[in-house]
């Protein structure tokens, strides 16, 4: 009995043991909180991993050659250089869920594609539609635009929108001298613009435009982060670096004691973001986070 018990002892701590390597995508504040805060929680799940930190393109620091168990790759640069400098197990955080799938089926054989897995960046379509129908119970023409590159997951979304008897105005943007000509008529359909993660259509030179365009037709733009609101959109519904972070842990700590990498999945937890001062130049009352939250838990609730 007494060497069962050992057994058993050094089979679970063998099991609970692991040897992680997180690969950040850049050393910008967005992956350095996900990091941080993945720490912290594996610290207070009491998880014994072992945390080797690098970023992509570059080698892990000197004294990492063990061999690792698990790679959680944050982002999609650090995800595209898992997949080809890694064998082991993979999971890839903060990436959307349109890119990893074309990535999946690029770059991964089917082999090693049950050793693969994510946590993706973008809300599913049933959460953000009840989000904007809490927000905006009167605004029913949703707009969006995308490009082929994008690959956004378009008939599931028309299937969740037809559902609910709402219009759906999509256009594809083939190429960046097309963008505000597409972008205009979108606009000059709809009540709502919906941003999603699609960085041909939504980077840095182009959102503080797009904006500005949806300010001028008077159709408010939800965005897809807390940065989105500050920069003038209306609302967005995201989950934070942090977020995140607390259900990659719980990830972490399940592969640990199992192996098994969870199905891809969408964020868990998520908030929600307001800009008032643009509610106020649009004639628009919005309703506290709290009380949007309760309108989208009693839609779900409906729905079951």
């Amino acid at each position: 009995m007494l060497l069962l018990f050992v057994a058993c002892l050094v089979s679970r701590v063998h099991a609970d043991s692991l040897t992680v390597s997180v690969v950040l995508s850049d050393s910008t504040p967005l992956y350095q909180q996900f990091s941080a805060a993945l720490s912290k929680a594996l610290v207070e799940n009491d998880a014994n991993v072992t945390i080797i930190e690098s970023q992509a393109g570059t080698k892990p620091p000197s004294g990492s050659s063990t061999k690792v168990d698990l790679v959680i790759a944050v982002g999609m640069k650090a995800t595209e250089s898992a997949v080809a400098n890694s064998d082991a197990p993979l999971l890839s955080v903060m990436i959307p869920r349109a890119g990893y799938e074309a990535l999946l089926a690029r770059s991964v054989s089917p082999q090693r594609s049950k050793a693969v897995s994510a946590i993706y960046l973008d809300q599913p379509w049933e959460r953000q539609l009840d989000f904007i129908q809490a927000v905006f119970p009167n605004r029913r023409r949703i707009g969006l635009l995308y490009s082929p590159d994008a690959h956004p997951n378009l008939a599931d979304l028309r299937k969740n929108i037809t559902d609910r008897g709402l219009p759906l105005i999509a256009q594809p943007v083939r190429s960046a001298k097309t963008l505000f000509n597409t972008l205009d008529a979108v606009l000059n359909e709809s009540d709502v613009l919906l941003a999603i993660p699609d960085s041909a259509i939504y980077n840095a030179n182009n959102v503080r435009n797009i904006l500005l365009a949806s300010y001028r037709h008077k159709v408010p733009l939800i965005g897809i982060s807390q940065a989105y609101v500050n920069a003038g959109a209306l609302c967005a519904i995201f989950s934070t670096p942090e977020q995140l972070a607390g259900q990659t842990a719980e990830a972490i700590v399940l592969f640990a004691k199992n192996r098994w990498l969870p199905e891809p999945q969408y964020p868990a937890s998520f908030s929600i973001g307001l800009n008032q001062g643009i509610a106020r130049s649009f004639g628009i009352a919005l309703s506290l986070p709290e009380v949007i939250r309760e309108r989208m838990n009693q839609a779900g609730e409906e729905r079951r």
